[in-house]
């Protein structure tokens, strides 16, 4: 890991952004937002890399998991992680190389398909759900209040983008 800057870059950025266009405030958010995904990413990339993972095949295990029958369709799959259905099937097909999940025909639409979780797909998740909790999912810098309190932030955001109905 690289050692940290004596300054904070996205700081000095909005003071240059005020100075030049105008208030900073949005550019400043959005910008330290997208850094601190960068950051979560590669954290949780680090702790499902010893189990032959990314940490977006392991959502989509997850998924599976929290599936009544530890199934779902490729389609189902693609929109709850919100991921273009090209995305869904290369997760998926690196997921069954790797032993984690089945593909099989959908018995009620003949044309697709179904991921199932296996049992060596579920031991995993068990191990890398330990050790992302062990982390804090990385929020160990904010108390419960202040990450509720980022949530409910977060989300408003992502209402007024439509990412889902508000009532939903």
């Amino acid at each position: 890991m690289p050692e940290p800057l004596s300054f904070d870059p996205i700081r000095r950025a909005a003071t240059t952004w005020a100075d030049r266009f105008g208030p900073a405030a949005g550019m400043a958010a959005a910008t330290s937002i997208m850094r601190v995904q960068q950051l979560l990413l590669a954290q949780f990339d680090r702790i499902c890399r010893p189990y032959r993972l990314t940490f977006a095949r392991y959502e989509a295990l997850v998924l599976l998991t929290f599936s009544r029958t530890g199934a779902l369709p490729m389609t189902k799959i693609g929109e709850r992680l919100m991921v273009h259905p090209t995305s869904a099937t290369n997760t998926i097909q690196r997921l069954e190389a790797a032993g984690f999940v089945t593909r099989e025909p959908n018995p009620t639409d003949g044309r697709g398909t179904l991921a199932r979780i296996t049992d060596s797909g579920r031991a995993v998740v068990d191990k890398v759900t330990g050790e992302l909790m062990a982390a804090d999912f990385g929020m160990g810098a904010l108390d419960d209040a202040q990450r509720a309190q980022l949530f409910d932030l977060l989300r408003l955001v992502r209402v007024a983008a439509s990412d889902f109905r508000a009532d939903g």
